[in-house]
């Protein structure tokens, strides 16, 4: 098939982009399409796959994401501001209610973060912290702040849920093979945690200020992940080491988001939402595989601006 798609990223998180509206494909063929458009090693690449979808009576459009391994996520919030922008492109409009697969998320176009960087509010939620839902077991009803020793012995997470699961821990200084080791355990799909699970370590900056690093479920080791600086802030709050209510900074390798946890467990992110490149690319759906590729329009103006953001930001 041939497919036509936005190379985009939110904080660094990075996907091709399909409108899907008047696609139809099979829930196996849009993992298929993952695995070819987001392999690394094939001329596109990405952490996974956004999808603009059709509205319904509450929601203006809906979003899919695919991650890089086929598998659909609950939600990815660097991914939604993409969507948003997309479908605000496409309908005209400038805020909408969107549908994600198990939630819906409220989004407005915003003042730009910084010169010449598109941004959107996006608020979801609420966060949850039911085990029973994930399921994660041997942690009890809820996990806050303590360990899991099926992880680690030594350090604590807070389980939240956003609505995807992210098990957070907070650190002086983040230990990133241990990151990947914990994130591969959890990526494993073991007996007590059979949907696996985002994992981020945290370090607290300051009072408004966080650092984030994640090993995201179904990619792995990622420079940024919007729906885990979300569970993250909130966690923060959850553990008094921020304040509700109270805008926040919180820093990525891909770059950085505005965040605001109320104590109702939702969350508002401010973010960009860049267009890097538009192309058409050939798709063996069978073989999830991308050959040929046309790059149709490139947005150095845009790359440009983000990249005096993440260069600060770092």
């Amino acid at each position: 098939m041939e497919c036509r798609f936005i190379k985009c990223h939110g904080s660094g998180n990075d996907f091709p982009l399909v409108d899907g509206r008047m696609l139809s494909l099979s829930d196996a063929d849009w993992g298929q399409l993952a695995r070819a458009l987001g392999d690394r090693a094939g001329p596109v690449g990405g952490d996974g796959l956004l999808v603009l979808t059709a509205g319904d009576e509450q929601a203006a459009f809906g979003m899919r994401m695919f991650n890089s391994d086929g598998s659909e996520a609950e939600t990815c919030l660097n991914g939604l501001r993409c969507v948003a922008r997309a479908g605000f492109e496409a309908l005209g409009i400038d805020h909408a209610v969107v549908r994600l697969k198990t939630s819906r998320a409220t989004v407005a176009a915003a003042a730009p973060l910084a010169t010449s960087v598109y941004t959107i509010e996006e608020t979801a939620g609420p966060a949850t912290l039911d085990l029973a839902d994930w399921p994660l077991a041997g942690a009890g009803a809820r996990l806050i702040d303590a360990p899991l020793a099926s992880l680690s012995p030594a350090q604590r997470f807070t389980a939240v849920a956003m609505p995807n699961p992210h098990l957070v821990g907070f650190v002086d200084r983040i230990d990133e093979e241990e990151l990947v080791r914990i994130g591969q355990l959890c990526e494993a799909a073991p007996a007590w945690l059979p949907n696996r699970a985002n994992v981020s370590f945290v370090e607290v900056r300051d009072p408004v200020t966080l650092f984030v690093r994640t090993f995201e479920r179904g990619v792995g080791l990622t420079d940024s992940c919007g729906s885990a600086m979300a569970a993250s802030t909130y966690a923060a709050c959850l553990t008094g080491r921020i304040g509700y209510d109270r805008d926040v900074t919180v820093l990525n390798r891909g770059g950085l988001v505005r965040a605001r946890a109320a104590a109702d467990a939702m969350v508002t992110l401010y973010g960009n939402a860049t267009w890097e490149w538009e192309g058409e690319v050939i798709v063996d759906l069978a073989q999830a595989r991308a050959g040929d590729l046309r790059v149709l329009r490139h947005h150095d103006a845009e790359i440009a601006a983000w990249a005096q953001v993440a260069d600060a930001a770092r």
